[in-house]
């Protein structure tokens, strides 16, 4: 790979970090801070665009840092999959600063300044950025702590003693997975000397069956917990709901999936197997059947969607436990349209929210008449979660389906569930849309504990907050038309994900 390509690599990281410093210096200037979030977050996705082009043409790009080769120095490492979602991920995070900032121009004025939000929110992008392109298991622990440092502040500012509450049930799990994922790569380094992942492709084959066994499950563990996996999911739906609206989107579009992401590299690139694992089909079917039921018996918004997103998080385990290429193809272009998705519902929750003063479904109703381009963007997103065809979310389920059914009878059966679940997805949906949107108008609510981040009335919801959704909702139709380019990309990578050869020979070169 030529060096001018592989420069560019590091920066998804380090213009984030740079943003975030010139928000803190610049903290009485609003325009400042908002013009650097956007035109930080916009030069990423354009970045993470040309990575995408050059390592689905060209192969994986490799960024060595400090001028040590690996396996001694870190790696950064850009291939199809880690472009991909660095590209889906940055595209929603900028929707999403442009909805918070118009929102809270409506809720506090222009000339609010905010000290926290827009340098932890570039925090938490460059923490993201830097999950998807490390090289090495302890940078990525470096990761998922700029994460959670900053993803604790922007869930707890501005908020009641309720949403501390939550937030600290967040931060007490997110702390007790860290310090399993440190104590796993400990063992790590203890069993093979080296946390390079190109290195350990190697090194982990030749340990005892019985102790490669185990670093498996304690990463499957410390990823489960934060990919939101059943029985390890019962954070998620006390956490999200009670996040601000914009933070909520931006946790549901990109934590679980970083959790995913982080599994499905280390799971194939270091945990190579032949035939379909057993007990991760398990862990999908009851991640799928416990979120979609749980949906079905909420009567807060934000929970029944909190639901939905762990049920769907199986979607991406089933593709990850069939083991074949088409399934890590399947789960990856499920991931790309689940960042998207799950975002826009959020957003889409939050406008509803403005409108009636309330997230409890028995109190709304009659948006159809008064508020039709939010139940235009409502059901699209709602259609394509379902997975109804032809939407970007059918196109992901049938590639997940036709691998699980080509393999044998459990994972046919696994494929069944999928079934069972996108159903009861759709009626969950369907629910929402008849509370939400039908029946009669209800006057907007005057909560007793109000969310300080809304400003209830139809006045105070600026057309750029629905332009914002409206561009996400862009975004996945945009992945169904290009269904077929995008499905080849992911293809690729899948089979990369299990050869494994082009992702050791571009980072360790001949050693591998």
């Amino acid at each position: 790979m030529t060096p001018d390509v592989a420069l560019i690599v590091p920066l998804p990281v380090l213009l984030p970090l740079l943003g975030a410093t010139v928000t803190v210096v610049g903290s009485r200037s609003p325009a400042l801070q908002r013009v650097v979030g956007i035109v930080t977050l916009t030069s990423v996705a354009v970045l993470a665009g040309v990575l995408l082009v050059v390592a689905d043409r060209r192969g994986p790009v490799v960024a060595q840092l400090g001028g040590w080769a690996p396996p001694v120095g870190i790696a950064l490492v850009a291939d199809r999959l880690s472009a991909l979602l660095l590209l889906v991920s940055t595209l929603v995070t900028l929707a999403v600063l442009v909805y918070a900032i118009d929102q809270r121009i409506a809720d506090y004025g222009r000339g609010t300044a905010s000290t926290t939000f827009h340098p932890m929110y570039l925090m938490l992008s460059a923490g993201v950025s830097l999950a998807y392109l490390t090289g090495d298991l302890f940078t990525l622990f470096v990761a998922f702590e700029l994460m959670l440092t900053a993803s604790y502040v922007l869930i707890t500012r501005r908020t009641s003693a309720s949403k501390i509450r939550a937030g600290m049930t967040y931060v007490t799990v997110s702390l007790l997975s860290s310090l399993l994922f440190l104590t796993a790569i400990a063992l790590v380094y203890a069993a093979t000397g080296t946390v390079n992942l190109a290195d350990l492709a190697g090194r982990i084959a030749l340990l005892p069956a019985g102790l490669e066994t185990v670093l498996g499950l304690m990463l499957l563990v410390v990823f489960g917990i934060k990919a939101a996996m059943v029985p390890l999911h019962l954070w998620l739906p006390d956490s999200y709901p009670n996040a601000p609206g914009p933070v909520a989107a931006l946790f549901a579009g990109l934590l679980t999936k970083v959790g995913f992401y982080a599994m499905l590299r280390t799971q194939t690139l270091l945990f190579h197997r032949d035939e379909p694992w057993n007990l991760l089909l398990v862990l999908a079917v009851a991640t799928m059947l416990v979120g979609a039921l749980g949906a079905l018996a909420q009567n807060d918004l934000n929970r029944l969607l909190s639901f939905l997103l762990v049920s769907h998080i199986g979607f991406m385990l089933f593709g990850l436990a069939v083991f074949n290429a088409a399934g890590v193809s399947g789960a990856a272009l499920y991931a790309a349209h689940h960042i998207t998705v799950l975002a826009t519902l959020f957003l889409i929750s939050g406008l509803i929210t403005r409108r009636t003063g309330t997230v409890a479904l028995d109190q709304m109703g009659g948006l159809l008449r008064t508020a039709p381009a939010l139940a235009v963007l409502y059901a699209i997103a709602a259609l394509t979660l379902a997975g109804v065809p032809p939407t970007a979310g059918f196109v992901a389920k049938l590639a997940l389906l036709q691998s699980g059914v080509a393999v044998g009878p459990w994972p046919t059966i696994v494929a069944g569930v999928v079934v069972v679940a996108s159903l009861l997805t759709l009626y969950a949906l369907a629910r929402v849309w008849v509370r939400v949107f039908w029946g009669e108008a209800v006057a907007p609510l005057l909560d007793d504990d109000p969310d300080d981040e809304v400003v209830v009335g139809t006045a105070n919801t600026p057309a750029a907050m629905y332009a914002a959704t409206g561009g996400l909702v862009a975004v996945s139709l945009a992945i169904a038309v290009f269904a077929g380019p995008l499905s080849a990309v992911t293809g690729r990578a899948g089979v990369d994900l299990l050869e494994r050869e082009p992702y050791l020979v571009a980072v360790l070169g001949a050693q591998s």
